[in-house]
């Protein structure tokens, strides 16, 4: 793919993203966190890494190694810079956070692992 194409798809892909995984924050999330920072995460997590899953590395690894090599790159990044992006806005600070912040992390990943399975699909159809 060339830049051209990959800034094409940027807003419309940004927006698909979204609305998948927008409901599966929010629901999955864990529940301590207000309502306006679920509604926060689910949009300012995929603004911080969809960019360079769709403009940077399909340059650098799709165009390299071909496009397996790619999915395993950009569908590994996308979850673990999010968790890691969650976690530093997750500031709260007591003895019974761990099951919360597996909750929120294994939320991180079944939202990014859905949009790209429905996305695949959609973009397929």
């Amino acid at each position: 793919m060339n830049s051209a194409e990959l800034w094409n798809f940027l807003g419309y892909g940004y927006l698909l993203t979204i609305a998948i995984e927008f409901p599966i924050l929010l629901i999955g999330l864990s529940p301590r966190h207000s309502l306006a920072k679920r509604c926060m995460a689910a949009v300012w997590l995929t603004a911080c890494t969809y960019p360079i899953v769709v403009l940077v590395l399909p340059i650098l690894i799709w165009n390299t190694w071909g496009y397996m090599a790619y999915l395993v790159v950009a569908e590994t990044f996308a979850p673990l810079a999010e968790c890691l992006l969650f976690r530093l806005i997750d500031t709260d600070q007591g003895p019974n956070l761990l099951g919360s912040r597996i909750r929120d992390a294994v939320t991180i990943v079944i939202a990014n692992l859905a949009s790209f399975l429905l996305g695949a699909w959609i973009l397929n159809q």
